[in-house]
């Protein structure tokens, strides 16, 4: 079968492929163009999600640094608290020993039936010393300064004061 095709027609279907090779091609132009750009926005996905963990990462390693830092600070505190303490009680001992040192011109030696039992800072502390060993609590008597002392022997606990730098008189 032949079939004839007027002029006309034929120049209006070559048009009409032209027009749609033209098309296809700026449809595969565009579908080229498309796909670069699916392609850069797929590589641009995959750098924001190394990006996102990496930062994770770096998040991750500063919450445990401030964590350590505030386990520090709060050590640092309590350690600084500790010092200050430490410096208060060390400087009321040193004001203590201070007034010791000073007010210890002399020191109080307890005998026992004249012989030499121990060395006392204090009258109290002789007395007390006394007291543990088995001396009654009461009966100590002092002597009037200038007056003549009993012979250490004669009396079972005494208490004598003596001037520091000067050797005790029995």
């Amino acid at each position: 079968m032949i079939t004839l095709v007027r002029t006309r027609t034929l120049r209006a279907l070559r048009a009409d492929l032209a027009d749609a090779e033209t098309r296809a091609a700026a449809a595969r132009t565009d579908a080229n163009q498309h796909q670069q750009a699916a392609e850069l926005a797929n590589d641009s996905a995959i750098r924001a999600e190394s990006t996102i963990e990496e930062l994770q990462d770096r998040l991750r390693r500063t919450i445990a640094n401030e964590a350590r830092a505030v386990g520090e600070l709060a050590a640092l505190r309590a350690q600084t608290l500790l010092d200050t303490e430490d410096r208060a009680a060390l400087r009321m001992l040193l004001r203590t020993v201070r007034k010791q040192a000073a007010a210890l011109d002399r020191v109080y030696v307890l005998f026992h039936r004249g012989a030499l039992h121990s060395v006392h800072a204090s009258m109290a502390a002789a007395e007390a010393a006394a007291e543990a060993e088995g001396a009654p609590r009461s009966g100590w008597t002092a002597h009037a300064p200038g007056a003549a002392l009993p012979a250490a022997a004669e009396v079972t606990w005494c208490v004598r004061p003596v001037p520091l730098g000067h050797a005790p008189t029995a």
